[in-house]
This record gives C-alpha cells, structure tokens and sequence, in this order.
C-alpha cells in the first residue's frame, strides 16, 4: 500500500483552527501498512468526551466552530480526521479504501485512545462509520446526536445522492472546497475554501474522497449491506438517549432522520430538531445551533 502524507506547509494560515496536532499511530490489517491519523483533542481530560466526525470530502475543520464552545462548557473535544482525509494519511490506490476497512481503521484508533462515556455527534460519512463504531463498542458511548446521515443496507438512494454520485466519479478535477461550498447555504469565504483544498495538494491526494461515494451501500449487491444489517441490530437494541437533527435543505438526506427515530427505542420522545435553513454541510451553517444542541442533549441526559 503506498501512502501519501501531505506536508504541514500545506496547513500554514488556516482561518480559525488553532488546534494542536494530535496523532495516532495505526496498522493495516490486511497489509500490515503503518498509517497516520490526526485528530483533534481539547479541553480537560477528564471532562466528558464529545466525538465529532466528518465526513466525505470534508475534516476535522469542518468542527473548528464547535470545539470552543464545547471545552467552555467543560467538554473534552476528540475530532479525527478519517484516513484519507484532512492531515491523515491517505492512501494512493483508490482500491484501498473499503467501507470495512475505513471501519477497522476507527475501531482501532477508538480502542487504542479507549475511550468511553462518549457523546457522538456524526454527519454524512461519519455517520456511515461512526454508527458501526457505535454498534461494535455500545458500552463505549453514552449519547448520539445523529444529523445529515444514514446506515443504508441496500434499498436505494435519493435523487441527491444518485447526482452527487456520478458527478464525483465524472468530474475530470474533484474540486474539494468547491464541493463542500456547494453543500452549504451560506457562501464560503475564499479561505474557508481553501482549507477544505489544503489537504489534497494534487489529484493523487484525492483517492479516497473519489472513492467514498461508491462505496455507500444503496443497492443489494454493494458491500457491507450484510455489516450495516447487523449494525442496525445492534442500534434497534441500543439503550442510551439518541437525537436527530437533520437539515431541511440538503437534497442527498433530506428525511433521513425518520429510520433512526422509527428504529432507535431510545430516540422516543427526544426533542428532535430539522435544522432551518441548513444545507447538507451544516456544521458550516449552523455551528451554535448544532453545539446547543450536543450540550442540550447531554444535560438532560
């Protein structure tokens, strides 16, 4: 497997992320390849664990506005960024990025900080693995809060999904900060969207974010419909308080939030919330919503 790492210089001047480096050491399982995975982690250590995970093609800046206010509150902040994403490593070979192994990657790094009493909060592809994270280790978290997400098994997909698909896998250049521009409401500054492009400084860098959107598995023949089954076995068991808090203008999970209410016991009579006005990246539209949010859940809770 050869891995690339982008270089720090690529990171120099980043609006509003002034977050120590923090990484984690991994192993491949089939290859036995080492990789690097960064992650933020701020507040006290012994203050309540909120984990925030991005998704496709976005990182841990995506959160930059959340980890303020949330270690003000007393949280300790953990936000990885997935391999191939961000300033993790990423390998070169479209080929090795499989929604399983993107699964045994966190479940490894999860293990290895062992973290518990955890608050999840997950959006698009941190969704798809954070949940898996959630149905392996469910001693491990206290709270979800669920937003712009799924656990497809392979009933199909949306109109927005089936578009943002082939454009993905036809765009002659994948355009990082563009894309992430286009799932908001609200325009990006130009820095913003450079620093959505900072970590990918050629096309060779954006293997896996090329990769990530055929890997959801919408149809019977995708892998890891079989995985995502039994996640859902494990979630439709799971006893801590869950809540959404879906979007009303994101064409690719607009409604997504019904399953986990329907499925989830625990996400019974929860204040769930459709963000106003958000689009499918709605960190980046509603940052002090979404954080009121965490922290409303947590104190009931």
């Amino acid at each position: 497997m050869l891995v690339l790492r982008t270089p720090d210089a690529a990171f120099a001047g980043l609006t509003d992320y002034p977050f120590a480096p923090h990484h984690a050491e991994l192993t491949d399982r089939a290859t036995g390849t080492a990789l690097r995975l960064h992650y933020i982690d701020e507040g006290p250590r012994d203050g309540p664990i909120v984990l925030l995970m991005h998704g496709e093609p976005s990182w841990s800046y995506l959160y930059r506005k959340f980890a303020g206010p949330l270690v003000a509150a007393g949280c300790r902040v953990i936000a990885p960024d997935l391999i191939g994403f961000g300033k993790s490593d990423k390998p070169a070979d479209r080929a090795d990025y499989t929604f399983e192994r993107h699964v045994e990657w966190m479940s490894d790094w999860l293990t290895g900080l062992n973290l518990s009493g955890i608050t999840l909060f997950c959006q698009d592809w941190g969704g798809l693995i954070g949940l898996r994270l959630v149905a392996a280790f469910p001693d491990r978290f206290a709270r979800l809060v669920i937003g712009n997400t799924g656990l497809p098994i392979g009933t199909g997909w949306s109109e927005g999904f089936r578009a943002w698909l082939e454009f993905s896998q036809k765009v002659e250049t994948f355009p990082v900060g563009f894309i992430v521009n286009g799932g908001t409401t609200r325009d990006l500054t130009p820095a913003e969207v450079a620093a959505y492009d900072a970590p990918f400084p050629d096309e060779s860098f954006k293997e896996g974010a090329r990769q990530f959107p055929t890997l959801v598995p919408v149809t019977p023949e995708h892998a890891s419909v079989a995985q995502n089954k039994a996640a859902w076995e494990v979630l439709e068991r799971f006893d801590k308080p869950v809540v959404t808090c879906f979007s009303d203008k994101d064409a690719v999970t607009h409604g997504g939030e019904k399953v986990f209410i329907e499925r989830i016991p625990s996400a019974a009579g929860q204040p769930h919330t459709i963000v106003k006005g958000g689009g499918h990246f709605l960190q980046e539209d509603a940052p002090e919503e979404l954080v009121g949010i965490i922290l409303d859940h947590m104190k009931r809770a």
